[in-house]
């Protein structure tokens, strides 16, 4: 599983256990986590998105600081005596991932299955309501079936006078 998360305006492409330099981040904690742009699990399947983006993070562990290599950034203009000599060294955090946790889901599964050994009176009176749902459900088409009888019934007595009308209209023409 990888994912792909936003640092310092960058994006990186991490799985678990990478160690990755991303642009200096200002904290006292020693874990970071991210909300990622993308996940990408073992089985191929794709998350993108937005709703479900919001219930997963990548959790890393911050392992330092460091400097990054100097740059030299030279101005120069021809015939002019125009230079401008200046360096950057960039200051980077080292990360290492430690999770990607994907969701909801499996929290929600795992709360509803407490819930139901806390509490079994609630997990049978939900039994009992999937029983009547089921027994509505069987009731439902033989109700279905009846009406479609009675509307084919009121469908052909108007076929029915149809024909006279135009009967009735042609004796008239003749």
């Amino acid at each position: 599983m990888y994912a792909i998360i936003r640092a310092g305006g960058k994006q990186a492409k991490v799985s678990e256990g990478d160690v990755i330099a991303i642009e200096r981040i200002k904290t006292a904690d020693a874990e970071v986590s991210f909300t990622p742009l993308l996940v990408v699990q073992d089985d191929g399947t794709v998350i993108s998105e937005r709703a479900a983006l919001d219930k997963t993070k990548v959790v890393a562990e911050v392992l330092g600081e460091s400097r990054g290599d100097k740059v030299e950034v030279f101005k120069y203009k021809n015939k002019t005596g125009y230079r401008r000599r200046q360096g950057h060294r960039q200051t980077y955090t080292t990360i290492q991932v430690t999770a990607i946790e994907t969701g909801a889901k499996k929290a929600a599964k795992e709360a509803s299955k407490k819930a139901a050994k806390d509490d079994p009176e609630k997990a049978e009176k939900k039994k009992k309501k999937k029983k009547e749902k089921a027994s509505s459900e069987e009731k439902a088409p033989k109700k279905a079936a009846k009406a479609p009888k009675d509307k084919d019934e009121a469908a052909t007595e108007p076929k029915a006078e149809a024909p006279a009308a135009e009967t009735a209209a042609g004796d008239e023409e003749a």
